[in-house]
Order: C-alpha cells, then structure tokens, then sequence
C-alpha cells in the first residue's frame, strides 16, 4: 500500500552543489542533475516568471569556460502564476565527457555530468538494489545505512485468516473480526511493500520478475543476492503441494470496535514488533502476530494476475540459472508451471491484489498471463523442457486476448504487456511456435503504441513529461516509457523513440517543475522527508548519508490530495520541507513531507522499475 561507485558516485549519494547566480535570478534552469550521456539528446528548461524567448545560454564547462553558446527555445507553456512560462535549452552539441553547467542570464544551473550512458546509470542501478537491501524482512537483513536489524520473526510461525471484509466501498477498516482458518504457515523473509511493514505477493512478484529481468540483461553479484532473497520469499508463499498462493502478511488498518491496530496505525522501527508482549485479544496482537491471507482456498483457482506475474518470477529465475545451475533451475520451472496452470481464467471477478483491493485496484489479468506464459517458453526451451511449444502457444494466446481487451495502459505496476510483447517476439522469432494466435507485427506495433500514446501525451506538457502529474505513480510510470523505449529500440533497431525515453528519464531526475530527483540520495536535489518509517526513525532529515539511497517516491500529484495532511505521526521525528512549495502550480503538488504519502512514499515497485530502466539505458 501506499501509506497513510566511479565518476558519478558523489553525485549519486552526495548530490553537487549549484554554483551561486551572479544575480538575483529571474527563473530556475532544470536539468537531469545526474548527466547526460555523450551521444544523447540533452534538453534543460528554464522555468522563467515572464516569456524570455531567444535569451542567450552558455554551457560552462568545470573550469568555467563556454563550451557552447545558443538561445532557449519559445516558451513550450506556462507552469503556474509565479512561472508563466517554459523555455527549452538544447545543448545535444555538447558531447565531451566532463561536468558542466548552464548558465542563463543571472541563472546558473546545477553541475551536472556528461559521460557514457554505462558509467552515468550503472550506479543509479546499484543503488536501486541498495533500497531493496533495505526493504528485508525477517532474519537476513543487510545493516546498511538504516542500521537494519532483524524484524517480524514471529512470521515463521504464522495463522491463516479468512478474506477480511472491510467497511463500505474502497473502505479500509475492518467490519467485521477476523477469522483464523489455517496454519501455522513460515512467511519469514521477503521485502516490505513501502513505507510500512506489509508484505504482498502482487507487487513483491512484479518487483522481483522486474529485478530478473535486469539481472538477465546485467548480472551482478548485488542484484543476484537480491533476486535470490526474494525468490527464497516466494518459494515459501507458494505451496505446490496443496496449490495455495499466500497473498499478503499483516494488515494495514485495525478496528476499534472489534479491538485491534493495524501496521498503518503504529509508528515503529520494524523491530519493535518482536519486543511485544502479546495475547490474542490484545490490542496490537496483529502487530506482532501478523495475519496471513490466501489468494484462494486450498486447490481453488487463484486471481490470473497473481499465476500470470508470480509464474512469470518463477520462470525467469530458470532461464538465469539454467546454464550454471540446472537442476534448481528446474525446480523454479516446476513451481511457475505449477501456479500457471491454477489460473482463474473464467469467471474471474474481482481481481487479488491486496486486502482491500483499494490499495491496488488493478483490472488487468490477460497481459500477467501472457508474460507468465512467455517466461515458461523462454525456460523451457532453456532447459529442453517438452512443454515448451504449449507455453508458447498459451502465449500468443494470452496476448491476443489483450490486444482485444483495448486496455491503453503502458509498462508499470498494472500492466506488464512491454515486457511480455518483448520477449514474445523473440519466443516468434526464434519459430516451433504452432498455431500462434498473434504475429510479430501486432506485438511489436502494441509497443509503438504504447510509446506513441506517451508522445502525444506530452506535447501539451512544458516539460515534455508523458505522465499526468495529477496522477499516481508519475514517476514509475516515466521509468516504464524510458524501459519500453529500451526494449522497443533493442527489439525493432528503430530509434523513433529514443529522445523521448531520454527525457522521460530527466523528468524523474530533477527536470521537472521542482527541480527535485524523485530518487533518495541522488542528484543535487533530492526527497529528505519519504513517508517510510525505517528511514524516518533511524535515518537522516537533511540529505545526510544515512538516507534511504535508490530509493524511488511516487513523484507530484494532484492538488486536491494534499489540502489536508493532517499532523505528524504519533512517535515520528517530524520532517517537512518547503523548497517546492513555490513550485506547485493550481492542479499538481509534490511536497516533502512525511505525511505526503501522495508524492513523498517510496515502494518495491516503482523502484524495481527505476532498476530496469537504469540498467537498460546503462546497456545502451
């Protein structure tokens, strides 16, 4: 839920500072504050109070010397009352490796770098890794920055509860008590969601094929304990045996009236949850003693989309292991077939995701089961498996029945069509696909589409940013259109979409209304106050080294969602910051503040989609 190390290391973890204006400045020059790679597209924006088009810029280089000189663009729009207007600065003709600044009138930008695309996004990558180190559960925690310590280890011994019913439509109180209906369960280990504590398999196995995903492109010795801490997870929710699928450990919000606080209600160092003293009954027994909840019944169906992306996880950690080390790659191909086939595919209804559904309302289904299918082809053909040609089949099948959906969504949380299109053509290419219900056209020209609908989105932005930000999830969305810009250019050889990946990607790292990162620890502005309690009690408030590096917020959002914020959390150590204040125009809001889940809480899945994005743009 969302809850209520090389040239650019410094830059990464640090930050850089602006060299001051030699006058009172008339605007803000906003930039990607990590760099530019030498051969990219390179876009800045001077946010000006009044229409300047034709002032003169010069790019400096470290020892102050003019690199290049030229003029800002006309105004591309107005961004609020203080602002009126945008102009671009293009400076692609600067391409000598080094660090740079832009300098407008009395404006002066922040430094920033230019160098290969590998050095610039290989350490932004890292330090994605570095968030899900923080993001353990159970015994095996990394210390790190946070000083982690080893949490919830009563979950080695958990109760199974029935469907809690919550109040009312989109409701998130409990109405009713819950009911224990099986355990005990082992669900020790595994990554918390986000801010909170709770664990759920619908994002931790988005998150983790994600992270399987970049792996297959970039092992690493980091990213490889990762994926293999989160497997370990997932290897214990599924129980091939009986077929059950665990959904979720913990719930967010209690009940007063049937006598219990939820995760979202207490503010807490995770820790703290072992050290409880607690009978059934007691207020905060589901503190300690969380509650565990199937997506189905024991041998029932489960939710398509829970088989489809959990499968899909299973599936790509055989295709990593299947030349090093066969005979667990086998086994990782038995468990995704083994949830595969218990996909609920009629009479589907509402969708498993979360307790309540509200926290993630996803809709969509025949995409997870498309990619679920694809990764079993690509095992199977990987470790010689017979089944291989079903796989493939059930594929182009899955995907046909999304084509015909007319679902416009593109790559994030809830849809994963790009990267099932992706290796899907590949699954055609490679041919022994029999009877295939889609061609290689329609995949590929679904991805052109998805991109497409990002262009046109952004020409009515003066900033050129594709996402609504009035919307959730700015900023994993932007990472989706720089990843399927990647994977369209990797899979076509088309560059059509190239610069609007790249400024996609400058728009999440400080080219944007703000001028903020939307990634901790990075660039010279970046989130101080992320709604995550780990990092709020134990952390840094001022952009000190104990923050919580790589990882990605939500990004701005619509107005209306921060009229009333309400006080800091009882137990909190209180942050807020005002830099962005001026910033906000009538309809979008990104605020620096604890309280902000809206705009300032980091999560699993918006930053194992920052992972694949860095890591495809490091490779080019």
């Amino acid at each position: 839920m969302r809850f209520a190390h090389a040239l650019v290391a410094a830059a990464v973890v640090t930050g850089l500072v602006a060299v001051p204006a030699q006058a009172a400045p008339s605007g803000q020059v906003r930039l990607d504050q990590i760099g530019y790679g030498t051969t990219e597209s390179k876009q800045a924006y001077l946010l000006a109070p009044t229409a300047t088009a034709g002032a003169p810029f010069s790019v400096l280089d470290g020892r102050g010397r003019s690199v290049l000189t030229g003029r800002v663009g006309t105004s591309l729009g107005g961004w609020n009352t203080a602002f009126t207007a945008v102009h671009p600065i293009d400076f692609t003709g600067v391409t000598r490796r080094g660090t740079y600044r832009i300098k407008v009138g009395g404006v002066t930008s922040p430094t920033f770098t230019i160098d290969t695309v590998d050095r610039l996004h290989s350490p932004l990558a890292a330090n994605n890794v570095e968030f899900f180190q923080a993001q353990r559960d159970g015994a095996d925690v990394i210390p790190g920055r946070l000083k982690r310590k080893p949490s919830h280890l009563a979950d080695r011994e958990a109760y199974v509860y029935d469907h809690p019913v919550f109040t009312g439509e989109g409701g998130d109180e409990v109405a009713e008590p819950l009911k224990r209906v099986g355990g005990p369960v082992d669900v020790e280990g595994g990554w918390f969601d986000a801010g909170d504590f709770v664990k759920f398999t619908h994002a931790t196995s988005y998150s983790l094929a994600e992270l399987l995903y970049a792996q297959r492109v970039d092992p690493n010795p980091a990213l490889e304990a990762e994926t293999r801490f989160g497997l370990r997870w997932l290897d214990k929710v599924w129980d091939g045996k009986s077929k059950t699928l665990i959904a979720q450990v913990g719930i967010g919000t209690g009940s007063e009236e049937h006598g219990f606080v939820g995760d979202h209600d207490v503010w807490r160092l995770p820790e703290a949850d072992d050290e409880l003293d607690v009978e059934p009954g007691d207020l905060e027994y589901f503190i300690k003693h969380r509650p565990v909840f199937r997506a189905a019944a024991p041998g029932e169906k489960i939710s398509p989309n829970l088989a489809g992306r959990v499968s899909a996880a299973f599936a790509l950690a055989a295709q990593v292991e299947a030349r090093r080390h066969p005979a667990l790659a086998a086994r990782y191909l038995e468990e995704a077939a083994s949830v595969f086939v218990q996909a609920k595919t009629a009479d589907v209804g509402e969708l498993v995701t979360a307790f309540p559904h509200a926290y993630y309302p996803e809709d969509s289904w025949a995409d997870d089961m498309e990619f679920g299918a694809t990764q079993l082809a690509l095992a199977g053909k990987a470790l010689g498996d017979r089944r291989t040609a079903g796989w493939a089949t059930a594929a182009t099948h899955w995907a046909k029945e999304y084509l015909a959906s007319g679902d416009t969504d593109t790559l994030n949380l809830y849809n994963t069509s790009a990267l099932a299109h992706t290796d899907l053509v590949r699954v055609l290419r490679a041919g022994g696909v029999r009877n295939a219900e889609v061609t290689e056209a329609q995949l590929v020209g679904d991805l052109k589409r998805q991109l497409q609908q990002g262009v046109d989105a952004s020409a009515s932005s003066p900033f050129r940013t594709a996402v609504d930000v009035t919307q959730f999830d700015a900023a994993p969305r932007s990472f989706g259109y720089v990843a399927t810009a990647k994977l369209y250019r990797g899979l076509t050889g088309d560059r059509t979409y190239e610069d609007f990946g790249t400024q996609q990607r400058n728009f999440t790292l400080g080219s944007n209304a703000w001028g903020t990162t939307l990634v901790i620890g990075v660039g010279t502005t970046f989130p101080n106050c992320p709604q995550h309690q780990a990092a709020n009690l134990s952390g840094d408030l001022d952009g000190g080294r104990r923050v919580l590096v790589g990882a990605v917020v939500n990004g701005p959002n619509g107005a209306d969602l921060f009229s009333d914020l309400g006080e800091m959390p009882a137990g909190s150590a209180p942050c807020t910051k005002d830099y962005t204040k001026r910033y906000d125009s009538a309809t979008s809001v990104f605020a620096d503040d604890l309280r902000s889940w809206p705009s300032s809480e980091p999560a699993i899945d918006f930053t194992s989609m920052a992972a694949l994005a860095f890591t495809l743009t490091a490779r080019g």
